[in-house]
């Protein structure tokens, strides 16, 4: 049963899951007995931005209201989030690409320290008219002209399947992100309670039904959404990945 009520926006509650929608964000909490995540679908990816340094001093912006002072006045951030892996420097791990521009090259070590290299890896990259995730090796055999592109991994579900290599015992639990694609729709997710990676990929493959998704990161898992009243703030960032709200500004 679906109580509706429509103030600046619409706000439904379904059993176990709350949902806020603003101009092309919607943003919901999922929670299932211990089971907590939040969940921002994207339906036009077109809007979204990678950030990473500040565009005067060069430098790491680290945290999201760092992204928001990048923008126009005329602009307005609706959502944001960690956007893979980074180094000491906080340089991206693998393939970056922002506003088309190539910062850090595809990845395609296999073999390595920590959970970006466990296989498949894989590539989150969309430009005006398409948004893609995928393998790093699909990735590499395409040629995407990508707008904007980060690279992370593990893959959590592949064309539909949960990564073999996750144990469903796993008692490697944290606080994770990730983010799943399913018919040009995205969807990211960010968990409340530590989870492992084969509880993770199952929400992204039994209660989103993506056809691939991709994890992001771990610990440091970070998001901004206003309409949820989250803004994280713990931990410094490399790669964010933002939704710019840009109708107020005019259009030439």
């Amino acid at each position: 049963m679906k109580n509706q009520f429509f103030l600046k926006y619409a706000v439904i509650f379904v059993l176990n899951l709350a949902s806020v929608s603003y101009a092309e964000v919607y943003s919901e909490h999922w929670q299932r007995d211990a089971f907590k995540v939040d969940v921002v679908k994207i339906t036009k990816p077109q809007n979204l931005r990678l950030f990473l340094k500040d565009a005067k001093t060069n430098q790491p912006l680290h945290k999201f209201d760092a992204v928001q002072k990048q923008l126009k006045s005329c602009e307005k951030l609706l959502f944001a989030m960690n956007a893979g892996m980074y180094h000491s420097d906080y340089s991206a791990v693998g393939l970056y690409i922002e506003s088309s521009q190539q910062k850090q090259k595809l990845n395609t070590v296999k073999q390595g320290f920590g959970n970006f290299h466990i296989q498949p890896n894989g590539v989150l990259a969309w430009n005006q008219n398409k948004s893609l995730i995928t393998t790093t090796d699909d990735y590499s055999k395409i040629n995407f002209n990508a707008d904007y592109a980060t690279q992370s991994g593990p893959m959590l579900v592949i064309n539909g399947k949960v990564n073999p290599q996750f144990l469903e015992h796993s008692d490697s639990f944290k606080i994770r992100n990730g983010v799943g694609i399913k018919d040009q729709t995205l969807y990211f997710v960010i968990s409340h309670t530590a989870v492992n990676f084969y509880q993770f990929a199952q929400f992204f493959k039994q209660e989103l039904k993506v056809q691939n998704a991709l994890y992001l990161d771990g610990s440091i898992s970070s998001a901004y959404i206003p309409q949820l009243k989250r803004a994280d703030s713990n931990f410094n960032l490399g790669p964010m990945i933002a939704y710019v709200d840009e109708q107020n500004c005019q259009k030439d």
